[in-house]
């Protein structure tokens, strides 16, 4: 590690540490054997999902309130966010007798709302973006004379998150290599201070999404951001903290770049493989040891898994697609005669291939298709791809003309 003078050091997450040692959950730290096998590395995974608001962003809240002196609490905070640093900032707000107000988009999820404004805070909706929100936020603090609460570029939320790498390093302390997610960079910035600290050859990688590569822009690692629409909203953040990233251009060895498609699927792993639900932000460092696993062969990964706050319709897509993907749902269309007894044989046939049908359609006012004709529209549930395979291969070979989608 070079010798340059950084915002935050180890002593702060130290003294952090030490600040937030009752005050959150000291989430596990497991090594999961069959990620291991599929990835070809040694994880080990870090469930932060399994704090109480179900995020770390908790940590970084409660080291930033616990510093705060007499008068300011008395004062109140005000923060803005869509998501887990609401969450993180109302509840230890409440547990110390802080008045809180929240700014939230005018659009965030009714849920998120309500675990908010569930722990006494104030919510306050206003504007389309969480910039919107800020300015409105930004606001609220002179007009309440609060102190506003920083979502990651501040010295004490930096090290309150960098208490991550402190418990991963006392469980597993002969980890090659430590995966994080970024987003404005206050997690990699505290977990870098503490692993390089200790361990200074042990290797920090960061994990963003396709859409938003803010870190990996400002260490030149990437285009600039171009942002849109992404499963994975809690890193969505198109520029990084100033000091975030003063500490990851000395700290952080790489910043790798994941698929929609990749974070999706590491999501429906987690559930399946770790019964464990993740959000799309919180998965964003398993999607990379998944999707690079040349990258981190043969090594003993650490792999810190954000949080789990993720609306039950979006995670209901998420898995209905990975069945797709696995071949495990399949989407058949079948144009038959429109005649009695055609869609009972074309059960018949996939359940003696032990297909279990979830949907069936009759489409007859498709175009291209015959008069006195119907297009059929299954969804079938299968073991895996090469039992879809042989449930497509019977029913052609009972005469129907089957494509699948």
């Amino acid at each position: 590690m070079r010798a340059v003078s950084l915002p935050v050091t180890l002593a702060d997450v130290e003294a952090a540490a030490a600040t937030l040692a009752r005050a959150i959950v000291r989430t596990p730290a497991a090594r999961s054997q069959t990620i291991s096998e599929i990835s070809g590395a040694e994880v080990f995974l870090k469930f932060e999902n399994l704090q109480f608001t179900g995020s770390f962003k908790e940590r970084g809240a409660r080291n930033f309130l616990a510093h705060l002196p007499a008068s300011a609490k008395a004062a109140g905070v005000v923060a803005a966010s869509a998501g887990n640093h609401a969450q993180g900032v109302a509840y230890h707000a409440h547990l110390l007798g802080i008045p809180a107000s929240i700014v939230m988009p005018v659009d965030t999820p009714y849920s998120k709302v309500a675990d908010t404004a569930h722990h006494d805070a104030r919510v306050v909706l206003e504007g389309e973006t969480y910039v919107d929100a800020l300015a409105a936020a930004q606001r609220l603090v002179v007009e309440l004379g609060a102190t506003l609460v920083p979502a990651f570029d501040d010295p004490l939320v930096i090290a309150g998150q960098g208490t991550v790498a402190v418990e991963m390093l006392d469980a597993i302390p002969d980890l090659d290599v430590l995966v994080v997610p970024v987003g404005g960079g206050g997690l990699i910035a505290g977990m870098a201070v503490a692993a390089k600290g200790t361990r200074p050859q042990l290797e920090i990688i960061g994990a963003q999404s396709a859409a938003y590569p803010g870190m990996a822009h400002a260490l030149g690692l990437a285009p600039e951001p171009e942002g849109g629409t992404t499963i994975a909203e809690g890193i969505a953040v198109a520029e990084p903290g100033v000091l975030t990233t003063e500490i990851a251009r000395v700290l952080v060895d790489d910043v790798i770049v994941v698929s929609e498609q990749a974070i999706e699927e590491a999501i429906a792993i987690a559930i399946e493989i770790e019964k464990s639900v993740l959000e799309g932000a919180g998965a964003a460092a398993l999607a990379a040891v998944l999707e690079y696993p040349e990258r981190f062969a043969d090594q003993r990964v650490g792999v810190v898994l954000t949080g789990g706050n993720i609306d039950a319709r979006v995670l209901t897509s998420v898995l209905l697609r990975a069945l797709a993907r696995s071949g495990r749902l399949i989407r058949l269309r079948i144009e038959v005669h429109d005649r009695p007894g055609v869609l009972a044989l074309v059960a018949e046939i996939v359940g003696a291939k032990r297909g279990n049908i979830v949907d069936v359609a009759h489409r007859r006012d498709l175009p291209g298709v015959a008069l006195k004709r119907t297009m059929l529209e299954l969804s079938v549930e299968t073991r895996d791809r090469r039992h879809a395979d042989e449930i497509v291969t019977a029913l052609r070979a009972a005469g129907f003309s089957v494509a699948v989608d």
